[in-house]
């Protein structure tokens, strides 16, 4: 068999209508839940958005991403856990007043989206290289925002991974590496399929992973029903894969699913196309990531 893939599963992500799910993900417990269904599934990553408890919106609680950590710990899962530091992005201008964000817009400083990722230290986390119209919002990731960014994570000890969302993020990204303030390993998530951004066909994805820097490992995820279409063509294009309920609620048509479902399907289509799926441990090899390893516990 060739290279073994690392399969990523994204619990619960930023979903607004997260409530057309009949189980989706919202407290500590079902997040941790679901990360260790999804790990013996096959993932060997989970990417974590927390949620307020209570309102089943996304929080940037240093506390509940403490308790999901916690949780998938104290359960023996060694999956690798990589928060998001996407919280606070958000903006959607106020009909009468453009200059104010709506209650449904999460605007933040730096060091805000940051604070969860200096407390816990996670082995990884998303860094989203992108400002683009996401869906009805904004979603804005402001150069300077991303440098000072990647600079304390780096400096917490934990490995970015590279969210691009269109061509132009690559550039950025691009940009950001020749200043120094992304360092390799240089990992990459190309997200496809979203609005508006890159679309899921293999036509986007191979033009975005060829304008990687050199050694770059990369994933890539398509949303909705192009979720699978885009497992099997990151594969067969030498890259990795990641499914989830952030990305799709779907089995098939009016079937919802689970994230060890999700999973279970990826890992399938992975081993069909004569593919190894990794471990944790081969994951962190093959990401580079083994040397910064943290204690299975939240820190301090």
């Amino acid at each position: 068999m060739s290279h073994a893939v690392v399969v990523t599963c994204a619990i619960t992500g930023s979903h607004q209508d997260f409530h057309k799910h009949p189980d989706y993900p919202i407290t500590p417990a079902q997040i941790a839940r679901d990360c260790i269904a999804a790990s013996k599934a096959g993932a060997a990553v989970a990417h974590v958005h927390a949620r307020d408890p209570e309102t089943g919106w996304p929080s940037m609680d240093t506390a509940l991403y403490r308790e999901i950590i916690d949780r998938v710990r104290s359960a023996d899962c060694d999956i690798i856990l990589n928060l998001t530091a996407g919280e606070g992005a958000v903006f959607e201008p106020r009909p009468d007043d453009p200059n104010r964000n709506t209650d449904r817009g999460n605007l933040a400083s730096p060091a805000a989206r940051v604070a969860h990722i200096e407390a816990l230290q996670p082995e990884i986390c998303t860094i989203d290289v992108a400002t683009m119209n996401f869906g009805e919002f904004a979603f804005i990731n402001m150069a300077r925002d991303l440098r000072v960014m990647a600079d304390r994570m780096i400096a917490a000890g934990t490995q970015p991974e590279i969210e691009v969302f269109d061509i132009g993020h690559v550039v950025l990204a691009n940009r950001l590496i020749e200043e120094g303030h992304l360092r390799a390993p240089f990992l990459f998530q190309l997200c496809l399929g979203i609005a508006y951004g890159a679309p899921a066909t293999p036509q986007a994805m191979a033009l975005m992973a060829s304008m990687l820097p050199e050694g770059a490992v990369w994933s890539a995820f398509g949303v909705g029903p192009k979720e699978f279409d885009i497992v099997a063509t990151a594969v067969t294009m030498g890259g990795h894969v990641r499914v989830g309920l952030e990305d799709n609620m779907y089995l098939s048509r009016g079937r919802f699913a689970t994230n060890a479902e999700l999973v279970d399907r990826a890992v399938n289509i992975v081993g069909m196309l004569n593919r190894n799926v990794a471990t944790a441990d081969q994951a962190r090899e093959i990401m580079g990531i083994s040397a910064r390893r943290k204690g299975l516990s939240a820190a301090a």
